[in-house]
């Protein structure tokens, strides 16, 4: 399955994610990272982001893309927050943590933020029937959001985050009760006119995200910070939360970093983030709030799902696919067939990554195969596939190398009868790595053929699960499919030596 990475380079951490996305199930986290830089604390202070944090920053940076370079991501997005929205030396940054990553890096709107970490919250922890109030308290600012049903209704940024409440206001440790007075006053201005602005419903329950979130709920449960993801989903009560920040409002920094769940540098900025959790309850009136793991990272990589970005790398392009379609018409291919074929291919190559763990250029050439692998019937019915082999390996195919060109007369040469042998002659010239390949794609096309096997494109959509132990085929048919479910039946036995496991087709209802 297609795998994409995350960059969020907020006010008070640097955060990276790298993800295997499976249709249909949870997303699969293959690297995670998060690094404190406090990139605000210079903004907040003078207005830019100083020289050391920028090169603080841009080293974290370059060590978390040589993670995820390592898993092979098809789409990466870095996007940067609060801090630099406000930073009057934002140009000279992004050109050097973009420098850094060798990819660019964006300053995102408080309105995109919020679009993303509502976006985050719902895949991993929907609520499609719930009115549901979620706050992020980050570095620079907090977002707040009101989602109905699993829709963004309204969501609104105010400059509440931890790191710059704590450079405003509080000087002294344990912070003095006329900086506590200050700052929870400003507070209350700030969040008075974000509920005038999402207006008087009330959400039926208050989900918060980020560190500050995290820390206040561990530290109520007493969770300590190498089992913190136990606390996901839990529950913390406004009574509860109020208990803890007057607690804290008189420890020193040093009695605040005894506190199970609240990590070192979090008990240096966790006071104003407790507030700010702490007033955004008792001004909505809630009893209680949930923490969610989720985040802007998991809903930036649900975005890059949701617009497909990568999916170009597994298919063909505008060339490409004008040579193929030109060539099937050449030889007499049916080309609606070859474009149907051509599609389930391409889903089944998607939806079966798990499986398969092919890079994704590979489902360009079954692609190709897909509307290429009866051009032998030109020569002859008898043994076409054979023929199909000999025209494209023989063809100037412009847009394909000649490596990609002899995978794809193979990969014709297999869409029916038997499977590779070590003495066929026509793989003597392939790699290793090259009939592995090849075995695992000759599968899928044979089914993505069979898929269409009465050449009238009665399937009108494919939905691809693997399901204890087996793969579901779920297919969407207006017309009489009793013939595709004969074929696909027949090439189960292929599948299944290939790959191990049975499949399974089945209809919609």
């Amino acid at each position: 399955m297609p795998r994409y990475a995350a960059i969020d380079i907020g006010s008070n951490s640097l955060r990276m994610e790298a993800a295997e996305v499976t249709p249909g199930a949870p997303i699969k986290i293959l690297a995670s990272d998060r690094q404190v830089t406090r990139l605000g604390e210079s903004v907040f202070r003078t207005g830019r982001v100083s020289q050391d944090a920028m090169a603080l920053v841009c080293r974290v940076l370059a060590g978390m893309a040589q993670q995820y370079r390592k898993l092979d991501v098809i789409g990466v997005r870095a996007v940067a927050t609060s801090a630099i929205r406000d930073a009057s030396n934002q140009s000279e940054f992004l050109a050097r943590a973009s420098e850094a990553i060798a990819a660019p890096v964006e300053i995102v709107s408080g309105q995109e933020e919020s679009r993303l970490i509502h976006l985050g919250v719902q895949s991993r922890w929907p609520h499609p029937q719930k009115n549901v109030l979620i706050i992020d308290v980050g570095g620079g600012s907090a977002e707040i959001i009101l989602s109905e049903r699993g829709r963004l209704k309204e969501a609104v940024s105010k400059p509440l985050g931890a790191v710059r409440l704590t450079e405003s206001f509080l000087k002294t440790d344990p912070p003095a009760a006329v900086e506590l007075h200050r700052m929870t006053e400003y507070i209350e201005e700030k969040l008075d006119a974000a509920f005038r602005r999402i207006g008087t419903r009330r959400g039926q329950r208050a989900i918060a995200t980020s560190g500050t979130a995290s820390a206040v709920v561990s530290a109520i449960h007493k969770v300590s910070g190498s089992k913190v993801d136990q606390a996901d989903r839990l529950r913390a009560s406004t009574a509860q939360i109020r208990t803890l920040y007057e607690e804290l409002c008189v420890r020193s920094l040093e009695g605040r970093r005894k506190i199970t769940g609240i990590g070192p540098r979090r008990a240096e900025i966790i006071v104003p983030g407790t507030a700010v959790l702490l007033s955004f309850l008792q001004n909505l009136k809630m009893p209680a709030l949930y923490y969610s793991a989720a985040g802007l990272r998991d809903g930036i990589i649900a975005d890059l799902v949701q617009r497909g970005v990568g999916r170009e790398l597994s298919e063909l392009d505008r060339d490409q696919r004008r040579t193929v379609e030109g060539m099937a018409r050449r030889y007499g291919v049916a080309v609606p067939h070859a474009r149907q074929v051509a599609h389930m291919a391409s889903r089944l190559f998607t939806s079966l990554h798990s499986l398969h763990g092919l890079p994704p250029h590979n489902g360009k050439l079954l692609e190709a195969a897909a509307y290429l692998h009866d051009v032998g019937h030109f020569v002859s019915e008898s043994r076409h596939h054979k023929h199909s082999y000999y025209l494209v390996a023989n063809s100037d195919m412009p847009g394909f190398t000649t490596r990609e060109r002899e995978l794809i007369a193979n990969l014709c040469r297999y869409h029916r009868k038997a499977l590779p042998m070590l003495d066929h002659t026509n793989l003597l010239t392939l790699t290793g790595e090259e009939r592995r390949s090849l075995t695992l794609l000759i599968p899928l096309l044979r089914i993505a053929d069979n898929l269409d096997r009465s050449h009238d494109e009665r399937i009108d959509s494919l939905e691809c699960a693997v399901r204890d132990g087996q793969v579901v085929l779920t297919v969407k048919s207006k017309s009489d499919i009793d013939l595709e479910q004969w074929a696909v039946e027949r090439t189960a036995q292929t599948f299944r030596e290939v790959y191990g496991r049975e499949i399974v087709l089945s209809r919609a209802r």
